[in-house]
């Protein structure tokens, strides 16, 4: 019965982590589908350079709902810290690598401090004023998600040793924020470069999208 319960909380965690409300927000709000501009990806960077200020705060708000309600979802189903951190990994996975889309999908930030918030607030409160400051400061957001997950990791580790926290919610920032890491890859090499785009600068189009057009262009021809 565990096990079942189980298999339906990772299931309905990675289906509601998948949702694309980057997309569905961008498509509603402009008409235009996100994932042809900046980045590509499906989160509220991307959807506030590409929709708009108010597009990507609903956007990020939907995002951290979804880290939330899957870790509600298996505090009711099973009661324990493991299963509240098997549901937000599941959805951070279903965020990150959408089944709707084919795959695609964000960097897991929002979601995963809203898994982060629902197994204990206070930390989760915290990490998301350190990414929003850094990013309101510096205008990079992805130095503010890499350094609020960094302190997460390590302000969990010190609330297990101090306050005998679960050791479940340290390894979900430990493997979360691996996740969030190596999404972040490319914005890391543009950080150490020092060209990292900034938040308030206009989102290009994609070159594959730039090819598209091209190559409609020339078939009209």
């Amino acid at each position: 019965m565990v096990l079942l319960k189980f298999a339906v909380l990772i299931l309905s965690s990675y289906l509601i982590g998948a949702i694309p409300f980057g997309i569905i927000v961008s498509k509603l709000s402009r008409g235009m589908d996100i994932r042809g501009y900046g980045s590509g990806r499906i989160g509220a960077t991307n959807v506030i350079r590409t929709a708009g200020g108010r597009a990507g705060v609903l956007t990020m708000v939907l995002d951290v709902a979804k880290g939330s309600v899957a870790v509600v979802i298996a505090w009711c189903l099973l009661h324990t810290p493991v299963a509240q951190v098997v549901a937000a990994m599941s959805a951070m996975i279903g965020h990150n690598w959408s089944v709707y889309i084919k795959f695609q999908g964000g960097r897991g930030v929002a979601t995963f401090v809203g898994g982060l918030a629902a197994m204990y607030w206070p930390v989760g409160l915290g990490v998301s004023a350190i990414v929003l400051s850094v990013a309101a400061l510096s205008r990079y957001m992805s130095l503010g998600s890499i350094l609020g997950t960094v302190t997460a990791f390590l302000t969990m580790l010190s609330l297990v040793i101090l306050e005998k926290q679960p050791v479940a919610y340290l390894i979900y920032c430990g493997l979360a924020g691996c996740m969030i890491l190596f999404q972040h890859r490319d914005n890391i090499r543009r950080l150490c470069a020092g060209n990292e785009r900034k938040l308030g600068e206009k989102a290009e189009v994609r070159e594959t999208e730039r090819g598209s057009a091209g190559n409609e262009h020339g078939n009209s021809d």
